[in-house]
């Protein structure tokens, strides 16, 4: 993300999570909870607000910021989906994009 923007968070957010349900084909209803954690530059929105508005009413969500660490990564959200599934933790396909692809280059595609 290029900057601490709102729209930006949002759209980001969209993505993140649109792009998790996608690659696991996880269903909206077997979804307990989302947890995002957001870098300490990133204030300008929380980032389930762009959820929310895709529907998400449902589901309990929780912010949290993270960290100040020298030489971590900005301008970053995490988000762990605490999923109903039939999932092994093998099977399931984390997701990172943009910037955070460095974090796990081993699981990107």
């Amino acid at each position: 993300m290029e900057r601490d923007d709102a729209e930006l968070i949002l759209n980001a957010s969209r993505r993140l999570l649109r792009e998790i349900v996608s690659r696991n084909k996880v269903e909206i209803d077997d979804i307990a909870s989302v947890l995002f954690s957001v870098t300490p530059d990133l204030s300008a929105a929380f980032p389930a607000l762009g959820v929310r508005e895709m529907g998400w009413t449902d589901v309990p969500m929780l912010h949290c910021s993270e960290i100040n660490v020298p030489g971590s990564l900005t301008k970053v959200i995490r988000v762990l989906l605490h999923v109903n599934s039939g999932l092994t933790p093998a099977q399931i396909q984390h997701v990172y994009l943009e910037g955070a692809v460095v974090l796990r280059p081993d699981l990107v595609n």
